[in-house]
């Protein structure tokens, strides 16, 4: 294992996350997977604990932290439930984006109150027209007069309908939609014009309300603008990327561990009634589990390397948290695969934790940036070339 860094306040932070995981998270986790509902009650808990200002500077009542206590509290919460932390992920990596370069009025309106645990903050970037390409959005952007004017449509909005401010991209309108002028608003629930979709019903992750958003002429105040027209490529490499791919890694991390524990507690409890011998003195089983156990320090170590190198600004960490969560697309699917196997007919049933797990546990690789996609950037990253 690799030393960490974390601050004091994050090592406690952990603590929490992991007392919350293994009592209320993990009670609730059945029940949110069945009805496909938003953790509330969950999130309501990590609010009160204090939770969501995890990335609002100290200096603004949060706790200052960086992605490697990112990395460390996903996993905890991942452990107990999956849809719970792919919730607290994207917040946290919206207040990240608003905390970049937040205005003295944003600080006020925005991360004060998600320091507070009063307010829930998520992103709305992907479209159903652009695939794994969150970066380059259609919806469009127009000013008019102190107010710019939003039109498009947005998908899977995680905490959608349930936050109350989403991070919008847009490009200005016109026939070109370049790039090159992509742009973040900050929009609030109750904002006039906001269309929502019902929720998408997932195979796995199903508690997080994933839902698609219709723009249709959303007036959003000039005060709302993060950062200047046109800078959000900066956002997106260099804050949202960053961020999403270590919460992401972080919660599914927290999925192949669950699940390793689940086959190791099976294997020592069961028992051959006509042999007496448990499973867990069956040496082709033990090497299985040696396999399991070796994949998930692994990837620990490389999401805590990858994390610890953005947190200190080295040039390297790109590279680092593209193969990071390529690596733990990998090991969860094949560790809650592997822990199936060991489990058999116990792991199989219908509405079994592990069964939970592995359905969760497909998302790793599809969820934009997909793992093609991170495959793409990686090697070219690696043979000098701009990743993308």
């Amino acid at each position: 294992m690799i030393t960490s860094n974390t601050t004091s306040s994050g090592h406690d932070l952990v603590t929490g996350a992991r007392r919350l995981a293994e009592t209320l998270l993990a009670q609730n986790a059945e029940a949110t997977d069945r009805d496909a509902a938003w953790p509330d009650q969950n999130m309501r808990a990590l609010a009160e604990a204090g939770f969501m200002g995890l990335h609002v500077p100290v200096g603004y009542g949060g706790r200052g932290e960086g992605l490697l206590t990112l990395a460390r509290v996903t996993e905890e919460l991942g452990a107990g439930c999956s849809s719970t932390a792919m919730c607290y992920g994207m917040h946290c990596v919206a207040t990240a984006v608003i905390a970049a370069k937040a205005t003295p009025d944003q600080v006020e309106r925005y991360l004060r109150p998600i320091a507070a645990g009063q307010h829930i903050t998520t992103l709305a970037l992907s479209e159903p027209g652009t695939g794994a390409h969150f970066y380059v959005p259609r919806a469009t952007f127009e000013a008019d007069g102190q107010a710019f004017r939003l039109n498009g449509r947005k998908s899977f909005v995680t905490n959608g309908g349930q936050a109350d401010s989403y991070v919008v991209s847009a490009v200005a309108a016109g026939e070109d939609m370049d790039p090159g002028t992509f742009t973040c608003l900050l929009v609030d629930a109750a904002t006039p014009n906001l269309a929502w979709g019902p929720p998408w019903a997932g195979f796995g992750m199903r508690g997080n309300s994933s839902r698609s958003l219709e723009l249709d002429s959303v007036a959003v105040a000039r005060a709302n603008l993060l950062g200047a027209e046109g800078d959000q490529l900066w956002y997106v490499f260099e804050i949202v990327a960053p961020y999403f791919l270590v919460a992401m890694a972080g919660s599914y991390l927290g999925i192949a561990r669950q699940a390793m524990a689940l086959a190791i507690e099976h294997l020592k409890q069961r028992q051959h009634d006509h042999t007496s011998a448990r499973l867990s003195e069956n040496a082709a089983l033990t090497e299985q589990v040696a396999d399991m156990w070796v994949k998930v320090e692994r990837c620990r170590s490389l999401l805590h390397h990858a994390a610890s190198l953005y947190d200190a600004g080295d040039a390297s960490a790109g590279p680092a948290l593209f193969a990071a969560k390529i690596e733990v697309a990998d090991t969860v699917v094949g560790v809650t695969n592997a822990a199936m196997t060991l489990m058999g007919g116990q792991g199989y049933q219908q509405n079994g934790a592990l069964g939970r797990l592995q359905r969760d546990a497909q998302a790793a690789h599809i969820m934009s940036p997909t793992t093609h996609l991170l495959k793409s950037w990686l090697g070219r990253s690696a043979l000098g070339l701009p990743a993308f």
